[in-house]
């Protein structure tokens, strides 16, 4: 009989029961703030007629998250039988407040909904790591200052939020800047060497500059003597050849530098030329090809702050426009979403154009499952 009561809709359940002891057990629920209303709705509450106050009270329940409704409803269930005397219930599981328009704060994902995920999606997401005996690294490249380019001004403040971000989701974060082409490879590589990505489950690496279509400029970049980290060389570093601690481990590329000189309200198509690169190839040589690709270059994705050829913004006061947006994002829904969803609502952000016209994109996808960060555990 109890199972019955409890697959009615909660809503519901008012309904069958007296309305004097409604009243008392509503406004008791409301008198301890069990349900976390505000004065107002308390106000109306308190001041309805008898045979009004459920009705009150399920008009202000409809607007309240799928969180309220549970405590609601756990409360009302555990009602002793002649009793009105209620206590807020000490063990449900509920996520953060999604409410919020706005928020500077991480949101932590509940330590049941992390086991829970990690149960029915075994086989579907890349496993975590005990957060005791992880050791999860991060690094932050970071150039402001060159010699023939432009200062970034506002840089500082991506660096201060993305590392704090990082932080916040447990990993240890190196911070390099004024580095030329040469010694972005150099930090990459001791990096990649690192002892501790055998005990961790993933890494991010985050790049912010000046760049060019197919790279990141140094600090010594100029037209005639061009100073630039190809993005193939990222991912030739940590592929699973050159940097075995880190196989079948997600690895995240996050790029802020802009990739050409267009504005990007105009789109371009790709170019054709890898395939007029291809014709020369026989089959069995594009085949062993691409299964030699597959098993080097896996696990990775890279997430960059706008398309090819076109330009990325940043505030001179507040950072850029992406990592900006990208911060965010992660606060407010890495507790509930995979990696791939919060690049997702990053890129939401941005499909209406305000003043500045920029499109983060995903590329360079190897992953197999999904990454689920689970702030907190």
């Amino acid at each position: 009989m109890a199972e019955d009561t409890r697959n009615k809709n909660p809503l519901k359940i008012l309904e069958s029961v007296g309305k004097e002891l409604i009243t008392g057990v509503l406004d008791d629920l409301v008198g301890k703030n069990v349900l976390k209303l505000e004065e107002e709705e308390k106000k109306k509450i308190y001041d309805a007629k008898l045979e009004d106050k459920a009705r009150v009270l399920v008009d202000s329940m409809r607007q309240k998250r799928h969180e309220a409704g549970q405590i609601f409803v756990q409360t009302f269930l555990n009602i002793e039988k002649n009793s009105t005397s209620i206590k807020a219930p000490e063990e449900i599981v509920t996520g953060p407040d999604e409410s919020a328009e706005t928020t500077d704060t991480l949101q932590l994902c509940p330590h049941e909904e992390f086991l829970k995920l990690c149960k029915e999606r075994a086989e579907e997401i890349y496993p975590i790591k005990e957060i005791k005996s992880r050791t999860r690294l991060a690094l932050i490249i970071c150039n402001t200052e060159f010699d023939h380019l432009p200062l970034r001004n506002g840089a500082a403040h991506d660096i201060t939020g993305m590392k704090g971000l990082l932080e916040g989701l447990g990993y240890s974060v190196d911070v390099e800047e004024k580095l030329t082409a040469r010694d972005m490879e150099s930090v990459l590589c001791r990096f990649a060497a690192r002892e501790e990505h055998k005990s961790s489950d993933s890494t991010f690496l985050v790049f912010m500059s000046h760049g060019i279509l197919d790279g990141i400029c140094g600090t010594m970049h100029s037209d005639e003597k061009p100073d630039v980290l190809p993005y193939d060389t990222i991912f030739r570093i940590f592929n699973n050849r050159n940097c075995l601690s880190l196989k079948d481990k997600p690895k995240v590329i996050i790029v802020q530098a802009c990739r050409g000189a267009n504005r990007g309200e105009l789109w371009v198509s790709d170019s054709p030329a890898a395939l007029a690169d291809s014709s020369s190839q026989s089959p069995e040589n594009l085949e062993e090809d691409a299964i030699y690709k597959t098993h080097v270059e896996k696990d990775f994705i890279a997430f960059c702050s706008s398309t090819p050829h076109n330009v990325s913004w940043r505030d001179i006061t507040k950072g850029s426009l992406f990592i900006t947006q990208l911060i965010t994002c992660f606060q407010k829904y890495s507790w509930r979403c995979h990696l791939e969803e919060v690049f997702r609502k990053v890129q939401k952000s941005f499909e209406k154009p305000n003043v500045k016209a920029q499109m983060p994109t995903i590329e360079r996808l190897s992953m197999t499952r999904y990454f689920y960060l689970f702030p907190g555990n």
